[in-house]
């Protein structure tokens, strides 16, 4: 275990069991697999077997959400419509927990298999991500394998206990930041650094407003990269107040932390890489 794990371990280990279920239910391991979901995309194109997967959605081929825009180029993408999956003939679905409602539930209704993953929200739940998506496609031992590396990568990167480490902040448009319960949040613990999320009580997200982010003066500032063109929400990651922060500032792209991906190691990586440069805090 490298992270302290959730506190909503019980609603994870009950997903588990039904993607358990439904994966069982299919008998055998499905010929044609269609993912509807950023998240799913990207697990599945890397554990599917060769032809299985016949269907990504457009987000995976977009360079700004997903890190294997060029692996999915090779499948043709979907909107998540409920008619073009039903199209697709598919065995199985993949979906994520909050998109496509709707799409979810038509397909259900015309008996299609859908497995729905919740999106992860700390390093433990990045690997049952790879043991469910395993059990899903009947690609078990290659998921065991995937976990295995991912555990070996993150025993090389990850930190001592952060308790007397620098304070890092996640901050996002309008002054968001995931808080502490949260994948970017076990990621910043992970590589040594104390969530400013966590000690503004902040644990399942929130917004902190621009002074008060400059009065906790974090010794690192974890932003995104902004899109082109003028956004109001995205002008706070600008603002001069920002710069005068004694402490460092960090890009990691969104696509870097947001989905449960073998990945995140890198990410655990160069932010521990940042952590060595800040030092001990004063």
């Amino acid at each position: 275990m490298f992270a302290r794990v959730p506190k909503l371990i019980g609603g994870l280990a009950c997903a588990a069991f039904w993607v358990a279920a439904a994966a069982s239910a299919l008998a055998e391991a499905p010929g044609r697999v269609v993912s509807i979901n950023l998240c799913t995309d990207q697990l599945a194109m890397l554990l599917a077997a060769p032809g299985q997967l016949v269907s990504v959605s457009f987000l995976a081929q977009d360079p700004r959400s997903s890190v294997m825009v060029d692996a999915a180029m090779a499948y043709p993408s979907n909107r998540a419509l409920a008619e073009e999956v039903y199209l697709l003939k598919p065995d199985l679905v993949l979906a994520g927990s909050f998109s496509a409602t709707a799409t979810v539930a038509m397909l259900e209704r015309l008996g299609i298999p859908v497995i729905t993953f919740p999106p992860p929200s700390s390093l433990e739940d990045v690997r049952q991500g790879m043991v469910d998506m395993g059990a899903a496609l009947g690609r078990e031992a290659e998921a065991a394998a995937m976990l295995a590396r991912f555990d070996d990568g993150l025993a090389q990167v990850v930190a001592p206990d952060p308790a007397h480490g620098p304070v890092a902040a996640t901050y996002a448009a309008s002054g968001y930041t995931p808080g502490a319960d949260s994948l970017s949040g076990d990621i910043i613990r992970a590589a040594g650094f104390r969530h400013l999320a966590a000690e503004l009580g902040l644990t399942h997200g929130g917004f902190v407003p621009l002074e008060a982010l400059i009065l906790s003066a974090p010794d690192l500032v974890v932003v995104g990269d902004t899109y082109p063109g003028n956004s109001r929400a995205e002008e706070i990651l600008s603002h001069p107040a920002l710069a005068q922060l004694p402490g460092g500032r960090e890009t990691l792209e969104d696509r870097d932390w947001v989905c449960g991906l073998p990945g995140v190691v890198d990410a655990v990586g160069r932010m521990r890489a940042v952590r060595a440069r800040i030092g001990s805090a004063p």
